[in-house]
């Protein structure tokens, strides 16, 4: 995660008036991008504002800290500014780019946030960046300060204050992306790292799996959500998302693999449940390399051995049994294309025939379902911001025989696209949000770097640059579009390079 010692802090409080909202025509006198302070009590019609790196945070408790404000923004990647309206109860956080800022108000959207147990709210702004005075000492300490406890280190006493702010010692954890088992003692393993974790109850809810986790102490809560929200417990997979609960204590009744009371081993296990296994959780800690025996902070890929571990316990993920894989997507072009989807292999399509811009979705399963939707929702692609919601239905039905449906359902069951089909496939380390940079593989040759800026520049994109990896197999090609890239995916993925050698296309972590 991206540390943030050049974060610019600006706190406007009174009338003073800050460079860029000194002009009249800025459309903010009231600081509050349609709301004039942090209550509904002036009814305003706002248009929701286009994507935008700043985000306009209201209804934070007065108390709320420019810690707090920052913390939400964390798991997300960098901060690069705030500006926190005293008496207005709001705020305007800036991140490093507009892609964290879609996938911040994405994931919001789902789980909201909370600021010392009350909720708060998050749309764009209309501004694209802050200007502010980076003058406030004491909060750029406090930045340093977290940016250090994200790091795995201990808070200093200026944050010692603020990291207690947290009424809570429980803390609700889900796991996005579940692709390998994730066990009540892998939980403990990690989060005992910040403190004495008390007691343990995991759930499924909405299709996730779900755990609430209680620390003796809530300033351990707290260190534990800075450092971990966001992450992943194995290599893309596992991503811990991770707030406050508004419980203060759990009461848990049985010993087993759901539940665990740590201060209490005299309890029972309950009638039919199972105690707990520990093989996966024992296979997962010998591996040198994974989270479990690292510092905070340090997740790290799985080894061979533990993934195969993980994989062969794969059908029996907890809480995924007989979830939905199917997504509904809407505001779609009629050229959309799903064959080649990156984050999960497409079974059936179904375009809906009374609304032709919105379609059935059928994924594998529901966890390459989950990781379509967390990846792909609210991303632009043939020039429209795509809409991805899980759908109530738990498959695509074909049509029956002789029933002619106008080409609107489509099987892609056989699809040579098909990313994910072997078991514990390297493709399921490899996946990543969408960006800008593209990683290519399976590169013939003979190829040129000036053969494939062609290729991608006739597929509608700008190519702005472009890297061989030493032994030319593969490359890194940037396009100038987090959109023209997703456009170029689709287009190219699998794309015959001649001599029978498929291209394949898939996002980068990297940038040139």
């Amino acid at each position: 995660m991206d540390g943030i010692s050049d974060v610019a802090v600006g706190v406007k409080r009174g009338s003073d008036e800050l460079s860029m909202y000194n002009s009249p025509n800025s459309g903010i006198s009231s600081m509050g991008d349609g709301a004039s302070n942090g209550s509904d009590s002036k009814k305003l019609r706002v248009e929701e504002a286009p994507p935008s790196r700043v985000l306009h945070i209201r209804k934070l408790p007065n108390e709320a800290s420019e810690t707090e404000v920052i913390a939400l923004g964390l798991p997300f990647g960098k901060v690069t500014n705030i500006l926190t309206l005293k008496g207005k109860n709001q705020a305007f956080l800036e991140m490093g780019t507009e892609e964290t800022a879609i996938t911040m108000v994405n994931y919001y959207t789902t789980v909201t946030p909370h600021i010392r147990n009350v909720p708060v709210f998050i749309q764009y702004s209309n501004h694209k960046e802050l200007k502010t005075d980076a003058g406030n000492q004491r909060t750029q300490a406090v930045l340093q300060a977290v940016s250090a406890v994200q790091s795995g280190g201990s808070p200093s006493s200026d944050v010692q204050e603020a990291l207690a702010a947290a009424s809570s010692p429980v803390l609700r954890i889900i796991i996005d992306n579940m692709f390998y088992p994730v066990t009540l003692d892998v939980l403990q393993q990690i989060f005992s790292k910040f403190g004495t974790v008390m007691k343990i109850i995991t759930f499924t809810k909405n299709n996730q799996f779900q755990a609430l986790l209680q620390f003796s102490d809530p300033v351990n809560a707290q260190q534990a959500k800075l450092a971990l929200d966001g992450q992943n417990i194995y290599n893309s997979c596992c991503t811990l998302r991770i707030d406050f609960s508004k419980l203060v204590s759990l009461n848990v009744k049985y010993n087993n693999d759901k539940s665990r009371d740590y201060t209490r081993p005299e309890l029972p296990a309950g009638d039919g449940q199972p105690s707990i296994d520990h093989s996966v959780a024992a296979a997962f800690s010998k591996d040198s390399n994974s989270l479990l025996g690292k510092i905070p902070g340090a997740l790290n890929p799985l080894s061979a051995a533990a993934a195969a571990a993980a994989a062969a316990g794969r059908v029996a993920l907890a809480g995924q049994a007989g979830s939905s894989g199917v997504l509904l997507v809407s505001n779609l072009n009629e050229e959309s294309d799903f064959s080649g989807w990156v984050y999960g292999d497409v079974q059936r399509v179904k375009i809906l025939y009374n609304k032709k811009d919105s379609a059935l979705i059928q994924m594998s399963d529901a966890n390459q379902a989950q990781l379509a939707m967390s990846h792909l929702n609210g991303q632009k692609m043939y020039g429209k911001i795509i809409r991805v919601t899980l759908s109530k239905h738990q498959t695509v039905a074909l049509p029956r025989d002789g029933l002619d449906d106008q080409g609107l359902t489509k099987d892609y069951a056989n699809s040579p696209l098909h990313r994910f089909k072997k078991p514990g496939s390297k493709n399921f380390q490899n996946i990543f949000p969408p960006s800008a940079t593209l990683h290519l593989s399976n590169v013939p040759q003979d190829v040129t770097e000036d053969d494939l800026r062609l290729l991608f520049s006739n597929a509608g994109g700008t190519v702005k640059a472009f890297k061989f990896f030493q032994d030319r197999k593969m490359a890194l090609i940037q396009m100038s579009t987090v959109e023209e890239a997703i456009q170029a995916l689709i287009d190219l993925h699998n794309y015959n390079m001649g001599g029978n050698q498929h291209l394949r296309v898939s996002f980068s972590k990297s940038t040139i």
